[in-house]
């Protein structure tokens, strides 16, 4: 568990904190997203975990150690950082980068060899193709990509991602969005992500956090941030159309019932909002769901609003 306990920074000359008196707990193996506006204190409140940004007051205690109390660099070694600008080492082989923190650790050879393998093959790239090639041979999602395996080598139990996502091409974000939820349901990391979307927080997130002014407004569940807003301001910032947003939270999986519906399908996956989408661009009120080529049963438009009115 990673608890934030008043967590509070000051910056000289500015007169309002960057985190006012943060508390937080945030259990192991969940996703907490800190969202907010533009300086609401997310990206500072991040950095003051691993001490890149040295909290004014308060503790950070990472299964029951107090992190201000230990040697900065070791507790870095022991958390998996990715950031959007990815910082993979230029002049390094894709190898190499993600080896980085095994061989400061003192891993030997034949391990650390086995790690980038690993790695490599959890975030899809094939290792033979990938390991002796350099970041600049290599697409912007696949950069990501090597930035999230390297954030894993060493396998941290902690990690921070600060809006990983937020330069890539929306095709490529959901793709590397959809591989982080199927990596993390495999390894089970803690992990605290900034984001400024809301719709990327609702997707990634098991709890969410809102931010304003430095200052905790509401922590919980995506559901409970759409359903029960704390305040106008969550209202507002979730959007008007948080009743849709909801249906993100929800698989046809979890609705759909049993046979076939047509020639349009959807892996069982998919949440509701997109299965309506697709009803939407296909002009049909059913979908068919496949998964590995087999039919597992079917959406329909009646099961979604059946849904809906369920949770109103």
């Amino acid at each position: 568990m990673i608890q934030l306990d008043a967590l509070t920074k000051t910056f000289p000359g500015v007169p309002a904190p960057a985190v006012d008196r943060l508390t937080l707990d945030i259990p192991d193996g969940t996703t907490c997203v800190l969202i907010g506006p533009s300086g609401c204190g997310k990206t500072t409140t991040m950095r003051m975990i691993n001490r890149l940004i040295e909290p004014t007051s308060g503790r950070i205690v990472l299964d029951g150690e107090d992190v201000t109390k230990i040697d900065a660099v070791q507790l870095r070694r022991r958390i998996g950082y990715v950031i959007q600008q990815i910082g993979l080492f230029p002049h390094m082989t894709i190898a190499t980068n993600i080896a980085t923190v095994p061989r400061l650790l003192g891993w030997d050879q034949k391990k650390t060899d086995a790690r980038i393998d690993e790695m490599l093959t959890l975030v899809g790239l094939e290792p033979v193709r990938f390991r002796n090639r350099f970041p600049r041979e290599l697409s912007g999602g696949q950069r990501q990509r090597v930035g999230v395996a390297r954030a894993l080598a060493a396998d941290p139990p902690v990690m921070l991602m600060d809006e990983p996502f937020g330069a890539i091409d929306p095709i490529t974000r959901a793709n590397l969005q959809n591989e982080f939820l199927r990596i993390l349901r495999h390894l089970k990391k803690t992990v605290i992500f900034v984001t400024h979307d809301i719709d990327e927080a609702i997707k990634m997130g098991d709890r969410i956090a809102i931010l304003k002014d430095g200052r905790l407004v509401q922590y919980g569940t995506p559901d409970e941030i759409l359903s029960r807003p704390a305040d106008d301001f969550v209202a507002e910032f979730v959007g008007a159309d948080r009743a849709l947003k909801r249906l993100n939270l929800v698989s046809v999986r979890d609705v759909m019932r049993a046979g076939s519906a047509g020639a349009v399908s959807v892996p069982p996956e998919t949440s509701l909002k997109d299965a309506l989408a697709m009803m939407l661009a296909h002009d049909v009120k059913e979908l068919t769901v496949m998964d590995e080529g087999h039919i597992v049963g079917a959406v329909s438009l009646d099961l979604i609003q059946q849904h809906i009115r369920a949770k109103t």
